[in-house]
């Protein structure tokens, strides 16, 4: 059965590979990109690889909650229910700020502009009988030691630091999105995290890890697997049956992990970074 399926950051690397797999198997598949030439030309390698018509795109800066907002509202307008949401789009990052929301790059791009996907589009995914939320984790998170007076990223220096600690976050929102639709009853919809792997794409190429580092990663690049790999665990989370009905697990290589990192983790951290998400999202949510 044709799932409709929204993939953000999938004009390239392991969302558009995502993408073009999905499509194989017949699903109705809506790419996000920043750039729409960009993104028509991946389009039309999807549909051709695929040999699926339906395939369609939106365009969006995520580091703006605002647009955020308008493409959530432009998928709502074409589409009355959604199976699979795959928050894909993420980054290392150098720049700290924008000048739109006056929020940390990372955080708004990795942290932010997931969560507040997935409350908008949550009604959407209610309508369907298998809705499914994949929000990419990363194994940096093991390493982050988060400052949860800082839950803007503002006083963390490394784009490398600050991404472990981002996709931590993102892991914590995750858990406590899938424990909140558990409380509401509302078991048609599950929340889990993917891991993809250290492969080779430019990802974090332009992080600012020093010259000689970056160097190090270039080389490194031709070294790790293709970037179909990381791909692996998200068409599966967006297709398989044998994880219907599983929720706020954390998966790598289509495999169920034990536990995330727990040395940083207590309830209370989870919910006072859930508050500050839905705080800072809250003039975006209202109707």
């Amino acid at each position: 059965m044709s799932k409709i399926i929204l993939i953000t950051g999938a004009t390239d690397g392991i969302g558009k590979i995502t993408a073009t797999e999905l499509a194989k198997k017949g699903n109705h598949v809506i790419i996000h990109g920043r750039n729409e030439q960009k993104a028509k030309q991946t389009v039309a390698e999807i549909e051709q690889q695929s040999e699926n018509a339906q395939v369609e795109y939106l365009i969006a800066d995520l580091f703006s909650l605002s647009a955020v907002k308008q493409m959530a509202d432009k998928f709502q307008q074409k589409y009355d229910h959604l199976d699979v949401l795959i928050n894909n789009a993420g980054a290392v990052l150098d720049d700290t700020r924008r000048e739109t929301d006056d929020i940390e790059n990372t955080m708004a791009l990795n942290v932010l502009a997931p969560f507040l996907l997935n409350q908008l589009l949550l009604p959407n995914l209610e309508k369907s009988t298998d809705g499914r939320i994949i929000n990419m984790s990363s194994g940096t998170h093991r390493q982050a030691k988060p400052d949860m007076n800082d839950l803007n990223l503002e006083k963390e220096t490394s784009g490398q630091k600050r991404y472990g600690i981002s996709k931590l976050f993102v892991i914590w929102n995750s858990q406590h999105l899938a424990a909140e639709l558990q409380k509401q009853g509302i078991t048609n919809v599950t929340v889990n995290c993917s891991h993809p792997g250290a492969v080779g794409t430019n990802f974090g190429q332009d992080s600012d890890n020093g010259f000689i580092n970056n160097m190090i990663y270039k080389i490194a690049l031709h070294l790790m697997p293709a970037p179909e790999k990381g791909a692996v665990t998200n068409i599966y989370l967006a297709s398989s049956d044998e994880v219907k009905g599983l929720t706020g697990k954390f998966f790598n290589n289509k495999k169920q992990l034990e536990k995330p990192q727990t040395k940083e983790y207590t309830p209370a951290r989870e919910q006072q970074l859930w508050d500050y998400c839905m705080k800072v999202c809250a003039p975006f949510l209202e109707d």
